[in-house]
């Protein structure tokens, strides 16, 4: 999910050059539409030498960016990156097809914790294969706060107003309140969502800014003392500061597995498997997992990782007692989604 998308570091095409696929393109080229750096840009070169199949690629910012481009039909792509929500709520509006395993061999490599039994959103793993994973957590500058954080209560707490960057995200910024209030952060509940309101009005006027991708260099640089993460830019941020530290908070987080999809739509489907499965390759998830930081469920390429601070690291692979007390999120519906656009444009109307 997570995913930063300041500078482009591969091909970017935009919305208005963008054709989508055709028959002619069948056996030359896959489309491609990725969270932004997302992927080790040489990977893309690598594909192309191995299998002649050129990669056309776009990037976007959130589920929410992606889904209605996809939903429309505007542009059409071969191969997508959506988190397990999203994956939920576009099996369940016909918007995937079954990914042809025969093509795939390589998911061998998955690890089976996050395959089939192991997650909701597609059971059986028909249509989507594990890319990366991680946590949703709290990232605090040490020198900046009055002592180790450990509860979500921080970034309430109005002692470091203006030194609060909040997530721009409906679901995770609900699913945070509402597991602080302890609450599922998959409630359906309005009561428990119109709480989860109030808190995040509350909230409002202590937060410096709200970001998604942002927050990274803003906590580099020092421009605030509390910013909310992905797990995978915790582990970068740490790199270049040393001050910053990183922790799921006592009350639970959000578990996220990002898979590889391929629309219904799409006309190079055995590109598209070609993709995936080369993506699958434990030397080639383990490029990608040094590149962009984020959790890899690939088993061979974790094993073949050579720093012994980053294999055992409690930030890309936490203990399961963290994950224990973590949820994924689901797709709620078309009416609870609305529910919960609706509050959080409140919230934001402040």
């Amino acid at each position: 999910m997570r995913k930063v998308a300041i500078f482009l570091s591969v091909i970017l095409i935009s919305i208005g050059l963008f054709t989508g696929c055709s028959k002619s393109d069948s056996g030359e080229k896959v489309y491609v539409y990725n969270w932004g750096e997302y992927i080790d840009p040489e990977v893309l070169d690598l594909f192309e030498k191995e299998t002649g199949i050129k990669v056309v690629y776009e990037e976007f910012e959130t589920n929410e960016d992606m889904y209605p481009k996809v939903k429309t039909g505007a542009v059409q792509y071969d191969v997508l990156c959506p988190s397990d929500y999203m994956i939920q709520k576009m099996i369940d509006e016909g918007l995937l097809t079954e990914i042809d395993f025969s093509n795939v061999p390589n998911i061998k490599y998955i690890d089976p914790s996050y395959l089939n039994s192991a997650q909701s959103f597609d059971p059986g793993n028909r249509y989507s294969v594990p890319y990366c994973w991680g946590t949703v957590g709290i990232l605090y500058n040490k020198t900046m706060v009055d002592e180790p954080i450990d509860s979500w209560a921080a970034i309430f707490d109005e002692k470091y107003s203006g030194e609060i960057l909040m997530m721009d995200s409906v679901r995770d910024a609900f699913g945070i309140a509402l597991t602080y209030l302890g609450y599922s952060l998959n409630s359906t509940n309005e009561a428990e969502l119109e709480e989860a309101k109030a808190l995040l009005q509350k909230q409002y006027p202590l937060v410096q800014a709200y970001v998604v991708d942002q927050v990274r260099d803003k906590m580099i640089g020092g421009e605030a003392a509390i910013g909310v993460i992905y797990s995978g830019e915790a582990i970068y941020t740490q790199r270049e500061n040393p001050d910053l530290e990183y922790v799921v908070p006592k009350e639970g987080s959000n578990v996220w597995i990002d898979g590889w999809v391929i629309p219904k739509n799409c006309r190079n489907k055995k590109n598209a498997e070609a993709f995936i499965n080369f993506m699958c390759k434990p030397e080639i998830a383990l490029k990608n997992f040094e590149y962009i930081t984020y959790s890899t469920p690939n088993k061979a390429a974790r094993e073949m990782i050579e720093d012994e601070d980053i294999k055992n690291s409690p930030i890309a692979f936490p203990e399961q007692s963290v994950l224990d007390r973590c949820e994924t999120f689901k797709y709620l519906g078309e009416e609870i989604e609305s529910l919960y656009i609706e509050k959080w444009n409140e919230v934001k109307a402040e």
